[in-house]
């Protein structure tokens, strides 16, 4: 029998710490020690080549459960839609209207800290409600 992998979920984004900052808050995730040597992450940044400065941030599952989070500085910017999105699962079991609240009182935490709200998908006879939303980058997300 195969045995899971551990797996690393990576962004390609203009600013790497501030998006792995703003994914801390949504999972509550947190960002590693620095590497060994530097007493901060700017430390280590400062240590690095110019180009290469803010270039990568990373955060994790306090717990160890979630997989590692990576956010790495592309030159170019979004254009088209995600083909991979996560589903932040705040109404696990949750059905109808206790559903709904709890879909809204995630998105009214999330918004202030600078996600957008596209759109609510109401249930139907295959799927419970969840909404589309996006990161203070434009990557698509759902509150599931």
């Amino acid at each position: 029998m195969a045995s899971v992998k551990q797996f690393q979920v990576t962004f390609d984004c203009a600013e790497p710490e501030r998006v792995a900052r703003f994914w801390c808050e949504v999972l509550g995730y947190v960002v590693p020690p620095p590497p060994e040597g530097f007493a901060t992450w700017d430390d280590f940044n400062r240590s690095l080549p110019p180009e290469r400065q803010g270039s990568s941030f990373v955060c994790m599952d306090p717990s160890g459960v979630g997989p590692r989070m990576y956010f790495q500085r592309v030159p170019e910017g979004k254009v088209v839609k995600n083909r991979l999105h996560l589903c932040v699962r705040v109404g696990t079991g949750l059905v109808g209207e206790e559903r709904l609240a709890t879909l809204e009182a995630e998105c009214a935490r999330l918004v202030p800290l600078g996600a957008v709200r596209v759109r609510l998908l109401t249930a139907d006879d295959d799927n419970e409600s969840c909404i589309v939303m996006q990161d203070i980058e434009g990557n698509e997300f759902c509150l599931d």
